[in-house]
């Protein structure tokens, strides 16, 4: 079959109608609960690690450590084994995403949404209970399932509800969410430390509660009307969509979703279809995107936050509030896109982002590489500096890749890869977010102030590549995303055929 025959002979974009109505933001505000849990076990596990009860029960050694690694500040939490109760949440969420694809295709992504919910309440619970590290690292694998799932469905879920006009916006409820989960689990953190010798069970077993808002919710959400249509439910689909809208005129939008639905139940093996030719700028997206999210080094300040801080001489108390405030921060940033990103564009936000955030990672790196070394605090002036700077780099994400490597994947796929590319997309994501887990204490000992330093220059090539290689999505129907890559200046070289060209 031809790569043309794969795409709408019709763009109806300017046919579409309909408002936000209160069910669509209802709807939008239950399913993102699921970045609430994502954030909240990002946020949760360096304050954790850094408790010295916690340290004592399961890392000993790594408690010793702390104590007396005076002659190499940077060198306090290198332990493998310690990261490995971090990263097992993102190798796990990795293989669980790609199990979600078939499930989010053939039950919906409702069906995804309450299996992760219930995988999360599972985790919390082996966490807060663990008696030895086997039964803490279990409860972390689970909570890695419930996010492979919540994230494979959710941000398709918020894409698939929302109007075209306000897609960005709504669609970025999960990354409000997400910060929000971090920004709780550091206020619970700084909490819970004042409690001994069990204040760090507390912290963990707190993720059940965004769990049971995620698993009751996604009971009673309906499915998205793409998702019922694609499983043959026609006329449900119809009237969901139309309530969802707000009107009855809905013909333009509904067609474009039966006519992608035809075309993705005529394709049996997306994960095969996604490698063709017709696809290649979507397998880039889906593969760069995520890649490049957590090549800022965000995750690194986020879930190694008090960590970091304590390496850089803050106390215990100090280390936690900073990481707090950091991720207040982010929380509150997140809205500066919300409220731009449909109108400036992702485009705009992705570069002035990624310029803003090198400059605060060479600043940092400055700062520390000249008035930080062995047996040496930062004076408090310098400390303080530090953590506006670090603030303001991740205000800098909070609006650009933090919102946007989630946003700009789940718009851009057709329906018959869709859950091939979101699966792809997420398990990319986790796959980087576990080297960097599993790596950066090893790479904050061995690099010191060059860890800043490596985290920019990744951020210098992903804004090159924004410049060149992303179009703008704004505004464009998430069904005729396929026109948007034919007059981009360089995939319509790559990716179409001599019978599209024709």
């Amino acid at each position: 079959m031809a790569g043309g025959s794969f795409i709408s002979t019709k763009e109806r974009a300017e046919e579409y109608k309909g408002r936000v109505t209160p069910y669509v933001i209802i709807a939008c505000i239950v399913a993102a609960t699921g970045g609430a849990l994502f954030g909240y076990d990002i946020g949760i596990s360096g304050g954790v690690i850094s408790m010295n009860e916690f340290l004592e029960k399961f890392f000993p050694s790594v408690y010793r450590q702390k104590l007396h690694a005076h002659e190499n500040n940077y060198c306090k939490y290198d332990n493998q084994v310690l990261a490995v109760f971090t990263s097992s949440l993102y190798i796990a969420g990795l293989v669980a995403s790609l199990v979600a694809s078939p499930v989010t295709r053939k039950y919906g992504r409702r069906a995804s949404i309450i299996g992760g919910g219930i995988s999360f309440l599972i985790g919390a619970a082996l966490n807060a209970s663990a008696v030895n590290l086997t039964m803490l690292i279990l409860g972390r694998v689970m909570l890695g399932i419930g996010i492979g799932f919540g994230n494979q469905a959710i941000p398709l879920y918020l894409s698939e509800m929302a109007p075209t006009h306000l897609r960005g916006g709504l669609n970025m409820m999960f990354q409000v969410a997400t910060t929000s989960g971090i920004f709780t689990a550091n206020m619970v953190n700084y909490g819970t430390q004042q409690i001994k010798p069990w204040g760090w069970r507390l912290s963990l077993g707190l993720a059940a509660v965004p769990a049971l808002l995620m698993t009751v919710g996604g009971i009673f959400l309906p499915d998205t009307p793409n998702s019922l249509i694609e499983r043959g439910l026609t006329e449900k689909g119809r009237k969901l969509l139309e309530r969802i809208r707000g009107i009855n005129e809905v013909d333009a939008e509904f067609q474009d979703m039966v006519d992608a639905s035809e075309l993705a139940n005529s394709i049996k093996h997306p994960f095969r279809n996604i490698l063709e030719r017709r696809y290649r700028a979507e397998l880039v997206m889906a593969i760069c995107m995520p890649t490049f999210q957590i090549l800022t080094g965000i995750n690194s300040i986020l879930f190694y936050a008090p960590v970091l801080f304590q390496s850089m001489g803050f106390g215990g108390d100090a280390s936690l509030i900073s990481s707090a405030v950091t991720g207040g921060v982010l929380a509150s940033s997140t809205f500066i896109s919300i409220a731009t990103v449909d109108r400036l564009g992702r485009r705009v936000l992705l570069i002035s982002g990624g310029i803003q955030m090198i400059t605060c990672q060479i600043i940092v790196a400055f700062i520390l590489g000249t008035k930080f070394g062995p047996n040496q605090e930062l004076s408090k002036s310098f400390s303080i500096l530090v953590v506006v700077v670090i603030c303001l780099f991740v205000v800098a994400f909070g609006w650009s890749w933090g919102p946007l490597g989630w946003t700009v994947p789940s718009e851009i796929f057709p329906l018959e890869i869709r859950s091939a590319g979101q699966s792809i997309t997420v398990a990319v994501n986790l796959f980087f977010t576990f080297i960097i887990a599993q790596a950066f204490p090893a790479l904050l000992c061995s690099f010191k102030f060059g860890i800043f330093i490596f985290f920019a220059g990744w951020i210098t090539i992903m804004t090159i590549f924004v410049y060149f290689f992303l179009p703008e999505t704004k505004g464009i129907p998430i069904e005729e995303m396929s026109y948007m890559w034919r007059k981009h200046w360089f995939w319509k070289r790559i990716c179409l055929t001599t019978d599209d060209r024709v």
